[in-house]
């Protein structure tokens, strides 16, 4: 009987935390309709170094999930990873901070997401980012690192000590297919060292382009 009602409790818990958390989160109707517009009118046309779907799908839930609010990407490409996250942020309250060395690209981006509605959540910089990622005081809580891939391990080493305890950072074109994997180039580096830091937890999602999701667990 005590261990039923303590699974009654516990549910009861669970149920007003998601309801609180759906609660708080920011209503726009009309910037959905906005962004889901814009995203099915450019379905396939994201040629330009940009994540599949299914990963920005990812990422955007990994946001909402966490209620994360402070957002670093590095590689803003043409900007589809940058909508999905400042999407997410429209809801949480957040902003996205997106780093690309290319101009051509990057005046795309811009173009791209004031067509989507979301320049408002998004400080998008012209930059190298060897260097501007050094310079960032933070905090965030999450980070997407989509830029040259040998110097995965760098940024990493580089947003650590600005990523909030609890907070996410995430790699593309990372996979891991099991047992023995060890993977090529600085992909491959980045994914056995963060592996190997006790204070976080790390996974690979293989669905889509490769993303590594690694949470924080603690300082050290």
């Amino acid at each position: 009987m005590f261990y039923f009602l303590a699974l009654l409790t516990i549910s009861a818990v669970m149920i007003n935390t998601q309801g609180s958390f759906a609660q708080s989160l920011n209503e726009n109707p009309g910037l959905d309709a906005r962004v889901k517009k814009f995203l099915a009118d450019h379905a396939g046309q994201w040629y330009d170094m940009n994540v599949p779907s299914v990963d920005g799908q990812l990422l955007y839930d990994i946001i909402v999930k966490n209620n994360y609010k402070s957002a670093l990407e590095i590689g803003t490409s043409t900007g589809h990873s940058g909508i999905w996250i400042a999407w997410a942020l429209s809801k949480t309250g957040g902003k996205l901070i997106t780093i690309d060395i290319d101009e051509t690209r990057h005046k795309k981006a811009l173009e791209n997401f004031r067509q989507a509605g979301l320049s408002q959540y998004i400080d998008a910089r012209l930059a190298d980012a060897h260097s501007l990622v050094k310079e960032l005081k933070g905090p965030f809580d999450f980070v997407f690192s989509d830029a040259d891939k040998d110097w995965y391990k760098n940024y990493f080493i580089d947003t650590d000590p600005k990523l909030k305890t609890g907070g996410c950072f995430t790699a593309h074109n990372v996979y891991d297919r099991g047992r023995g994997y060890r993977g090529y180039g600085g992909q491959a580096e980045f994914l056995e060292y963060v592996k190997s830091l006790p204070n976080y937890e790390t996974t690979v999602n293989n669905n889509g382009g490769g993303l590594s999701i690694s949470y924080k667990k603690s300082k050290k």
